[in-house]
């Protein structure tokens, strides 16, 4: 039998803290609670490994979270929520984003387990997820969240 893809996903986001700066002065700080999906397709559950979600502002890393080892059952999708503190580079040329009023980010992770199939077979299997994402500062919400 045949060990499929697993899809690794932000789903959405809310925001605890929102922080930004102005046009002259351009930083952001923002407390992002980001629900994740794992959806497992398989006929067996799925056990990954700890892990680390980076979040990234025109290539520079803004914030980094910690991803727990768990287990998604067969044929259904794990979600989960993580904390990431995101916080605007120095040198950034954060001031032409603050004009447009959007936020563009990017998301990279890689999840590494093994799915069990009728508890016999055990067969390792990765995840990867690299999303793009937009922050909308005015109305203070993530949008148009795409994963590859």
């Amino acid at each position: 039998m045949k060990v499929r893809s697993l899809k690794f996903r932000v789903r959405s986001a809310t925001f605890d803290n929102f922080q930004v700066g102005t046009t002259t002065s351009p930083s952001f700080n923002l407390r992002m609670n980001v629900e994740l999906g794992v959806k497992n397709t398989n006929f067996g559950h799925y056990k990954f490994d700890n892990s680390t979600i980076t979040f990234f502002y025109k290539g520079t890393q803004v914030g980094s979270a910690d991803v727990l080892k768990a287990r998604a059952k067969a044929r259904s999708t794990k979600k989960f929520n993580i904390v990431v503190n995101l916080i605007s580079p120095s040198n950034s040329d954060f001031g032409t984003d603050l004009t447009s009023g959007v936020l563009h980010l990017t998301s990279q992770s890689s999840l590494r387990g093994k799915v069990e199939l009728f508890k016999v077979m055990k067969k390792k299997k990765s995840a990867n997820m690299n999303c793009t994402m937009e922050i909308h500062i005015s109305a203070k919400e993530l949008r148009n969240v795409v994963c590859k």
